[in-house]
């Protein structure tokens, strides 16, 4: 009982119910046994959001691609990289291998959609461990977080044929920072302090500094390690911020609109046919409001340490926001 007192047990008594919700399909698998997936990105198609792709990182080695369906369809060769994201026709994603970020041209086809790259950005501090994209009042920006608890907020201009930038600010927090989201309606930036919680950055505020909202000794659900964050967006502001509790292996929804109330947590178990396995140790996310072939209400994508055997062919998995919208009853609020 005192060791449990000690560990900070009162974050297991969560102030909501932990509901349930079944995976709804799987990438094909990075084979081999090694912590190799990350993070997901999307990328919808603007002709047939049935063509749409998903951009998945192994850290062992390249930038993966899958359809809606699962199936792998290609690989980029560019080196180690941790986090993707996309912004429009372009994906960027943070490279340990060239210390930098490598930058991505998506180009839609009539199966589906073209990815290039174009090229790297060396940054002077080393290891760049997560990376988000966001155009804020007319801006490209991106984020990058490292190991030691630095953040990078950089202003990117994409040219057409490659990315220059320029730093912007820096943040130092106490400990390592991974997983970050813009929110670009709301002119604001969501960090993930992987053993403290999340902070906000208001980006209409030059001057502004992060801000806590929301820590692991508040009892809301999250734990170590605090990894992927992303956002599910809808009109006049409304929608969903999702952060990966990995520890626990659950995932926390605050609302998008200040202040940032939980509104409940979900754990993503197998699939209701028993054909896909249930998710465990999430590092990246990626959440989408966009209707696709098979997601009318949008999709969560999670990375999956144990498929099923601890970083044993590691993937991803698709959950249908309507099963989500269901257990949390998010159609009430």
């Amino acid at each position: 009982m005192a060791l449990c007192l000690v560990a900070g047990c009162a974050s297991w008594l969560l102030p909501y119910h932990l509901q349930l919700v079944p995976a709804r399909a799987e990438t094909d698998p990075m084979l081999g046994t090694a912590d190799q997936a990350d993070d997901p990105a999307l990328w919808v198609h603007p002709g047939d959001s049935s063509l749409s792709i998903i951009l998945g990182t192994n850290k062992e080695g390249g930038l993966y691609i899958y359809n809606l369906a699962g199936e792998q369809q290609g690989v980029l060769d560019v080196g180690r990289v941790n986090n993707v994201d996309i912004r429009g026709d372009l994906a960027v994603a943070s490279n340990d291998q060239v210390n930098g970020l490598s930058w991505f041209r998506i180009r839609p086809t009539d199966t589906g959609a073209r990815v290039r790259h174009i090229g790297d950005t060396k940054i002077r501090r080393h290891e760049p461990y997560g990376v988000c994209l966001g155009r804020v009042a007319g801006e490209l920006l991106a984020g990058v977080t490292y190991p030691n608890g630095a953040f990078e907020l950089w202003r990117a201009d994409d040219n057409g044929s490659g990315i220059s930038k320029e730093l912007l600010r820096t943040e130092i927090f106490a400990s390592q920072v991974e997983g970050c989201v813009f929110d670009d309606a709301g002119q604001r930036l969501f960090i993930g302090e992987e053993d403290h919680g999340v902070w906000l950055l208001d980006l209409a505020d030059p001057a502004s500094r992060p801000r806590e909202m929301d820590t692991i000794a508040a009892g809301n659900g999250l734990v170590e390690d605090v990894e992927g964050l992303s956002l599910y967006t809808l009109d006049d502001e409304r929608g969903y911020l999702v952060v990966s509790a990995q520890g626990a292996d659950r995932f926390i929804f605050y609302d998008r609109r200040p202040p940032h109330d939980v509104v409940g947590a979900i754990r993503i178990v197998s699939s209701r046919d028993g054909s896909v396995d249930g998710v465990s140790h999430t590092d990246g996310i990626e959440a989408s409001s966009v209707p696709m072939d098979g997601y009318p209400m949008g999709i969560l994508i999670v990375q999956d340490d144990a498929n099923p055997r601890i970083e044993k062919d590691q993937n991803f998995k698709l959950v249908d926001w309507r099963d989500i919208e269901s257990a949390l009853d998010l159609g009430s609020r």
